[in-house]
């Protein structure tokens, strides 16, 4: 039997500072013999971010070295040691395995510290990042240990700083891997949960104290943004159909064997019960399995993640890409709809941005909004025209007033709400103006009344009663009376309701005004769109993609080529 191991010692205070050559000499001792054991935790006081940067390294290299060759048969912290047959008195062995699995547990909480702290450089991060993630794949028997991994994401969520570093170096390294990948998935949908209770409970319980409160929702904030920077950095799902092949930073799959799903130490729990419904113990997923529970996964984390009160920067993102880098990846993208329809009703910037989510559901999922066309009606103002995202609302505006089955009274009220807006946009927004009613009238033969609309009592109350309706008639009687008034427009533009809007009962007299624009281009454009409307049969729809983009320096391009070709 071997020679008795030394007593388990506490980690002492380092009152001596070491040198380098010491630190060095102090490793090589540690993986020689077993007599200098107690080297061991004099190594771990230097991993440490208030010590210079290569004593950690140093400390490192020889704690990694001592560690890496161990940790297959060092047992798990929660286990008891084991007492011999022939008396009470724990086996010595497992005393001192036991002892050495709480000091691999310390190097590695020792590890995340230096890893999340601004005191440390850049390039001692990257080396603590790799060692953590090199414990990860090997750290729990030769699979991936989640346990280490899960603490090393909650000190990165939880920390004051902003660790762009890191996250940058973890994603770019290791979020090319499947397991890594499904794991991250999992603990982002618990900080979300756990992230969203928290911030009930902090609801509930505000103080008087404006500081403490500024100070926790900066916090959060910060927390948030980390979530949506790691959740939106993980490369995109495969397609489940396409047998692909997938790299596994654990090695044997990412199973986990009966009676160790709590992790190495109690300081190391997961808590994870998706881990715990894993039953095979070392059987590597398919590629097709593989991507069904990662589709599963992904779903579960992005909605627990737009439950979070996001940051307004934060939002504008999320939805600006929601559409592509989301949806198409959901198990269950109808789950979106309470976000998209909240997001759709707030109005301004946060509207438009959240159409082309919303349109996706109700055209390609079956999402059913009455008050769809409504809240895009009131979307159109002149700031739209301005806005960073005018280009994709105006493709989406013109795919919603495609369908064939749209009201006249919608198509009426959405072409003459434009050609209203067109007296006062710039040139560019004058030009995508046109485009739309353009195809508007094209698509909608019943609404080619409002291009020379005869002013007459009869057609007046016509246009009045189906658009007021039956609820409306009584309102309707006082507002025939002033459009009996010759040059009268019976639009009207502060209403936000497009079925009372009387636009039915107006002209484009504002397209015609177009005529003596200012701007050439403008002035061009109608006089084509007159052309195209009176040889219908011989001319198709506007791509409006062609002047959604379009601004001053656009324009001004186009002249000067167009001046040079003549």
């Amino acid at each position: 039997m071997a020679a008795a191991p030394p007593t388990p010692i506490t980690k002492p205070r380092n009152t001596k500072k070491h040198s380098l050559r010491e630190l060095k000499t102090l490793g090589n001792q540690l993986l020689s013999s077993r007599a200098h054991i107690n080297n061991l935790p004099l190594l771990l006081t230097y991993i440490s971010p208030n010590f210079p940067p290569q004593h950690v390294l140093e400390s490192l290299l020889s704690l990694h070295s001592f560690f890496s060759p161990l940790l297959p048969d060092l047992p798990s912290s929660s286990r008891r040691p084991a007492h011999n047959k022939d008396n009470d008195e724990p086996d010595t062995d497992v005393i001192y395995k036991t002892w050495l699995r709480s000091k691999f547990d310390e190097f590695v909480i020792s590890l995340i510290d230096v890893a999340v702290s601004p005191k440390s450089e850049d390039a001692l991060k990257e080396v603590v990042l790799d060692t953590l993630m090199e414990f990860i794949r090997t750290g729990n028997g030769g699979r991936f240990n989640s346990a280490i991994y899960h603490r090393f994401l909650v000190h990165i969520v939880q920390s004051t700083e902003s660790l762009d570093f890191v996250l940058e170096l973890l994603a770019s390294k290791y979020f090319k891997y499947i397991d890594i990948r499904y794991f991250t998935y999992i603990n982002i949908g618990k900080f979300a949960k756990n992230l969203e209770a928290k911030d009930i409970s902090d609801g509930k319980t505000e103080s008087g104290d404006k500081v403490g409160d500024s100070d926790s929702r900066e916090s959060l904030e910060l927390s948030i943004c980390k979530i949506h920077y790691i959740i939106s950095n993980i490369p995109p799902l495969e397609d489940p159909k396409q047998d692909s092949d997938y790299e596994l930073w654990g090695g044997s799959g990412f199973s986990v064997k009966k009676g160790e799903a709590k992790g190495p130490s109690h300081h190391l729990k997961t808590e994870d019960k998706d881990l715990k419904s894993e039953k095979h113990d070392n059987d590597s997923l398919s590629a097709g399995n593989y991507a069904k529970k990662m589709k599963l996964k992904f779903t579960k984390a992005w909605i627990s993640f737009l439950r979070l009160p996001l940051p307004i920067d934060v939002y504008k993102e999320v939805l600006s890409n929601l559409h592509q880098a989301v949806i198409p990846h959901l198990s269950n993208p109808i789950m979106l709809c309470d976000f998209l329809t909240r997001s759709y009703d707030i109005g301004g910037v946060v509207s438009v941005m959240a159409l082309s989510g919303l349109f996706i559901l109700m055209t390609k999922h079956g999402l059913e909004y009455p008050n769809f066309y409504e809240k895009l009606y009131v979307l159109l103002l002149p700031s739209i025209f301005m806005a960073k995202h005018r280009a994709k609302f105006f493709q989406l505006l013109d795919s919603c007033l495609k369908s064939p089955l749209l009201p006249a009274y919608l198509a009426a009220a959405f072409a003459k709400k434009l050609s209203r807006l067109a007296l006062v946009v710039p040139p560019s927004g004058a030009l995508v103006i046109i485009a739309l009613i353009h195809n508007l009238l094209r698509r909608h033969p019943s609404i080619n009344c409002l291009v020379h609309q005869e002013d007459s009592n009869d057609t007046t109350d016509n246009n009045s009663e189906a658009e007021s309706g039956d609820n409306n008639i009584e309102s309707g009687v006082g507002t025939n009376i002033a459009a009996r008034k010759a040059g009268t427009d019976h639009f009207d533009n502060e209403e936000s309701n497009p079925l009372k809007s009387r636009a039915l009962g107006s002209s484009l007299w504002e397209i015609d005004s177009l005529r003596h624009h200012y701007c050439p281009p403008v002035s061009r454009f109608v006089q084509s769109l007159e052309n195209d409307l009176t040889v219908r049969a011989k001319t198709t729809e506007v791509n409006v993609e062609d002047f959604s983009s379009g601004s001053y320096a656009t324009i001004f391009g186009e002249e000067v080529m167009f001046g040079v070709i003549l």
